[in-house]
């Protein structure tokens, strides 16, 4: 199929979706989760620019949104080309059925299937990096099975020699999950590998949680000093668990209704910035909510991304485009989709 390019973001109005549940007092989002909602979806597909086996180019930045299949080696050289990434970072689907549903955007496989599925893109990601580049993964563990799909990746990630694992981050959600009977669910886990010999930018990857703890006295240049005086900033520095970053949900600007366990803007920002130049490519091989493109716009890096569902395609698309136009990193309430709204229920939202 030919590749696609639009001279326009066509940006669509917006549509604030406040529903209020009168018997239960609350507020949520309009827009259900996407991939559980069957009858959302065939309203949404019509709306999507992009068809399988497309791409779109941005005509200002230069990023490319495809719906492509990211374990076909021929689709990932359709978007790259012969450009080479300095970053990829990756939101596969985690094999963890939520909520007891099991959908083909958010599916649940066999163990063995799922690890060749995941061999497949892996190798295909490792093909678009550059001979010096950064990996990323953000995977979970289903405790009612094992643990898996975590450990078993983990292994089969030793299968791929011109990886190096670097690190095994843990991000602390604010907001999270349990019983009464259990410890809260409150984690997401990162694996950090490098490909050739990287840079590492240290300067960009503190919080803004200061420094309080004095101490580790030690003799330089014959003067005893204590950390924070020889500390590089009065910040702390992000180490391999991250406590400062906010899960992403419903009151966030950041938010984008109907993408379940978007990833927070803030963590693909300090990923971006800790292994990249301005200018340099990032690649994310599961777009999702966009979240990638918008990062790499805000700080001057080009991204290729893509999903083979051409819902989250177009969502992606629009996200960047409302963006430009509004400063908005998201819809918070707000339906990236208003051209689906009943008439009568967009004139009783603030009734």
């Amino acid at each position: 199929m030919r590749v696609q390019k639009n001279e326009s973001l066509n940006l669509f109005p917006d549509l604030y979706l406040i529903k209020k549940d009168k018997r239960k007092g609350k507020t949520t989002e309009g827009l259900e989760r996407l991939d559980l909602h069957g009858e959302l979806r065939k309203k949404i597909l019509p709306l999507c620019r992009l068809k399988y086996g497309e791409i779109w180019e941005d005509p200002i930045k230069g990023h490319k949104v495809g719906v492509l299949d990211t374990t076909n080696p021929e689709e990932v050289k359709k978007i790259m080309g012969v450009e080479k990434a300095k970053l990829v970072v990756n939101d596969p689907p985690y094999n963890v059925t939520v909520g007891n549903a099991n959908t083909k955007a958010l599916f649940k496989i066999n163990i063995v299937e799922y690890l060749e599925f995941s061999k497949k893109w892996v190798r295909n990601a490792i093909s678009a990096m550059d001979e010096n580049a950064h990996f990323y993964i953000w995977l979970g563990a289903d405790y009612k099975d094992n643990f898996q799909p975590l450990p078993d990746f983990i292994i089969l990630m030793r299968e791929f020699k011109e990886l190096k694992p670097r690190n095994f981050i843990t991000v602390r959600n604010q907001r999270g999950y349990g019983t009464q009977k259990n410890w809260m669910w409150a984690r997401q886990e990162l694996l950090y590998y490098v490909k050739g010999n990287t840079d590492f930018n240290v300067d960009a990857v503190y919080t803004d949680i200061p420094k309080i703890l004095r101490g580790y006295y030690k003799e330089v240049n014959g003067k005893i000093t204590e950390n924070l005086e020889r500390s590089r900033s009065k910040y702390i520095r992000a180490g391999n668990v991250w406590i400062d970053i906010q899960q992403v949900f419903y009151r966030m600007e950041e938010n984008v209704p109907g993408c379940y366990a978007q990833k927070p803007l803030k963590a693909i920002e300090r990923i971006i910035l800790s292994g990249t130049r301005e200018g340099e490519l990032v690649a994310d091989f599961f777009a999702h909510s966009g979240t990638t493109l918008i990062a790499g716009e805000k700080l001057k890096r080009k991204v290729y991304t893509f999903d083979i569902d051409p819902i989250f395609a177009e969502i992606t698309i629009r996200r960047l485009g409302r963006f430009r136009k509004t400063g908005k990193t998201g819809w918070q309430w707000q339906n990236p989709f208003p051209e689906i709204e009943d008439k009568k229920e967009k004139q009783n939202l603030f009734a």
